[in-house]
């Protein structure tokens, strides 16, 4: 085995991203494995369920439904096929049409995928983060490392639109707000696109907000400009300059990734006669909290009236919904 021989770790990252693909192979066996014993187990149920002497139907039939939802959870596993869906994450959130309640609500969303990744055991770091003028965020961008993290989070990609009653306004009047959602796989290495380093030019200065003792002090932030692109990046979350440039080039890879997709996508649409411009106002889901509560992914039309608990970070059935969305469309 390669992680057994001697030298294995002279090359840290590379050791690192081999032992996390083993992690991941090992997790997969195991729940083959467990597939296995549950329908022998389900077998023996269900002759148990079966035999008219019987006297524990019930709670037979409460293992069944038990065992049911492993097979679907189990099955679930294998809508995650995508090229990508293993990979770690970069979410970027951008406060859109709304002014201060557009920018309460992209802090909202944060939150949202932060309390998702906690609760799915995914570890979330926060890259970048710009304030409003009077509450909540501009932008931000989170790094989240997890097994399938992209795999999930793919469906949280677009136009985010929430209506309530704004606290921001004196005469409390229904708002509508939006932030549009960023998802962008993490890609140590890329085939397609080879960054030059003559093409970034690399700016630093003093990191704000509220923080470690080094915001304000050192000129630890880093902005990357990809220059061919026009892609700009920033990062101001570690204590060193080092960091937050290393930091701001995983987040570049990604996107520099997904622009030379979408440009693929672009010319092959132009080629079929498809291509169409994105549109802002093409929201993925709406979140309603007046004058009625619900949560509606225009996509694949799911809707739950829980908005309380998706705003909480319970995604699930929003993902769920959108991974079958995506294996029937195909």
């Amino acid at each position: 085995m390669q992680i057994t021989e001697e030298g294995f770790w002279n090359d840290p990252k590379q050791a690192a991203q081999i032992s996390k693909e083993l992690e991941t192979l090992k997790s997969e066996v195991g729940d083959f494995e467990k597939l296995e014993k549950k329908v022998a187990d389900l077998i023996e149920l269900v002759e148990l369920f079966e035999t008219p002497k019987n006297q524990e139907r019930g709670d037979v039939e409460g293992q069944l439904l038990e065992i049911k939802k492993e097979f679907e959870a189990l099955e679930f596993k294998t809508l995650l096929s995508g090229q990508y869906d293993r990979n770690d994450v970069i979410l970027a959130i951008r406060s859109g049409a709304g002014g201060v309640d557009a920018q309460d609500w992209a802090e909202m969303l944060m939150r949202m995928y932060l309390r998702w990744a906690e609760k799915s055991g995914f570890k979330a770091v926060v890259v970048e983060e710009t304030c409003g003028t009077e509450a909540g965020i501009k932008s931000a961008t989170l790094e989240i490392d997890g097994l399938w993290a992209y795999g999930y989070l793919q469906s949280e990609a677009g136009v985010h639109r929430l209506v309530r009653l704004s606290p921001f306004n004196s005469d409390n009047l229904r708002q509508t707000s939006f932030a549009i959602v960023e998802v962008l796989p993490i890609i140590e290495e890329m085939a397609e696109v080879i960054i030059n380093s003559q093409d970034l030019l690399v700016d630093t200065y003093r990191a704000s907000g509220a923080g470690g003792q080094h915001v304000n002090t050192t000129d630890s932030a880093v902005r990357i400009t990809h220059l061919p692109t026009g892609i700009v990046v920033t990062c101001q979350s570690e204590r060193s300059q080092l960091q937050n440039r290393q930091q701001a080039m995983k987040v570049l890879k990604a996107r520099i990734h997904k622009n030379f997709l979408e440009q693929q996508e672009i010319e092959k649409q132009k080629l079929r006669g498809e291509y169409k411009s994105a549109e802002w106002g093409s929201q993925i889901r709406s979140y309603v909290v007046h004058p009625y509560k619900l949560v509606k992914d225009h996509r694949t039309k799911f809707e739950t009236s829980d908005a309380e608990k998706v705003l909480d970070g319970d995604l699930e059935e929003f993902m769920q919904a959108y991974l079958h969305f995506r294996a029937n469309s195909k």
